[in-house]
């Protein structure tokens, strides 16, 4: 999983850290520990004409696991995981635009 460091992901989305620190608080991202630095995994931005946005569906998905009792750690293991019912990752999935399917699977999974 390539991961980006909070800060460009503050430049990414034109917005400052503390803003970056307050989407992984509110569950719109999430973030992780390397290395003693915090990091964003680079997929669930998507760029466009060098400004980026989160992933549309992400927030939801990420809600709807917290809600069903999954850690942060098991969400980011099934958002990047393959799924053989999938083309490809949930992740992919959400990125690809399916963010209903992904949404309707994590609330089958979380209760």
């Amino acid at each position: 999983m390539v991961t980006l460091p909070v800060a460009e992901v503050a430049t990414l989305l034109n917005q400052p850290v503390s803003r970056v620190h307050q989407l992984v608080r509110d569950g719109q991202i999430l973030s992780l520990r390397r290395d003693g630095e915090v990091v964003v995994p680079a997929a669930f931005l998507v760029t466009e004409e060098e400004r980026a946005e989160v992933v549309k569906g992400l927030p939801g998905t990420i809600t709807v696991l917290r809600d069903g009792g999954y850690s942060d750690e098991d969400i980011l293991r099934w958002l990047f995981d393959d799924d053989d019912s999938l083309p490809g990752t949930p992740m992919d999935n959400l990125a690809a635009g399916r963010h209903r399917e992904i949404k309707r699977r994590a609330q089958a999974m979380a209760f």
